[in-house]
């Protein structure tokens, strides 16, 4: 099976650069040198996209809350998210809400909803993300010429369908029952918030990928000429659906760079694009990783804290 996800990530790998017509000569003659970032922007782009992690980590901190949980801690719900986030590095889909779910039962969380906010959670993202992500449509390189009118309005019409799905109580309730039998998972006992949930959790995701957007953009920006925002944020938001849809790639590998280097296209060669999705490949990694490897070596639960007393 593990050795199917590797082919599979490959060939699809394969078949967008190949699409894209990636010249492996020209590759090879970029000078390093031409890479090195602007330190203040550089320190920047990470600080956002941290920033962007803690605050997933407090809506999804909310979304227990607001299922009928315990009220966590800032600091609880940090730690809880980014040390279950390494799931994320296994092929599946299914280890970061597995891993989201016992970390926050440990914290106290019924299982019910440590699960029902770690599959709301997943759904509401991939939505912001697709949501943000539609914005390459309405950037200054005007990325709908490049695709056209049809698939355009196709783009338009399905950001026009979330938005109403999640606006209307009684649709969102049962696109949420829907999502919870896919993903063979019971929903919570005590509901799904109350009132317009949807919106207003639909609204922080969307938030929380503006900020990662915002992030790569700064990221962009330290290695390149100045483009706006639309030219460059959007594109990471829409690589990252891709990415999550391809369930066989572990954290989209593969996939999520193939497809900003396809976006990216209106604003730079592909070769440097090919650059720029490796660099922000590592980028993410690291600044998610690094503290989240710490957060995981010194946890401690109360249950350890009882034991090491007795």
């Amino acid at each position: 099976m593990p050795l199917l996800q590797v082919g599979l990530t490959v060939l699809v790998t394969w078949f967008i650069f190949d699409r894209v017509g990636l010249d492996l000569a020209r590759l090879g003659e970029l000078e390093g040198g031409t890479w090195r970032p602007r330190p203040v922007l550089f320190l920047s782009s990470c600080l956002v996209l941290m920033t962007g992690y803690v605050w997933s980590a407090s809506v999804w901190g909310r979304l227990v809350r607001d299922m009928g949980g315990p009220p966590l801690t800032l600091w609880t719900s940090v730690r809880v998210f980014m040390v279950a986030n390494l799931g994320r590095y296994v092929p599946g889909k299914v280890w970061q809400i597995a891993g989201l779910a016992y970390l926050a039962k440990r914290e106290g969380v019924q299982a019910g909803v440590a699960t029902g906010a770690a599959i709301m959670g997943q759904g509401l993202a991939v939505l912001g993300a697709t949501l943000v992500g539609l914005g390459v449509l309405l950037g200054a390189n005007q990325f709908w010429g490049e695709i056209g009118w049809v698939e355009a309005l196709v783009g338009f019409g399905g950001a026009a369908a979330i938005i109403t799905v999640v606006v209307v109580p009684s649709l969102f309730r049962r696109v949420v029952r829907f999502w919870f039998r896919i993903t063979r998972t019971d929903p919570p006992v005590d509901g799904l918030g109350g009132g317009n949930a949807g919106l207003r959790w639909l609204t922080l995701y969307v938030l929380n990928w503006g900020i990662y957007a915002t992030s790569f953009w700064l990221l962009y920006l330290s290695f390149g000429e100045w483009r706006t925002f639309l030219q460059v944020g959007p594109a990471f938001a829409a690589a990252y659906v891709a990415g999550y849809v391809a369930i066989f790639a572990p954290a989209g590998a593969g996939i999520r760079e193939g497809v900003l280097v396809v976006l990216l296209q209106p604003i730079m060669a592909k070769e440097a694009a090919v650059v720029l999705a490796v660099i922000a490949r590592v980028w993410t990694t690291a600044v998610e990783l690094i503290p989240a490897g710490a957060m995981a070596v010194g946890w401690r639960t109360p249950q350890d804290d009882s034991e090491s007393v007795s």
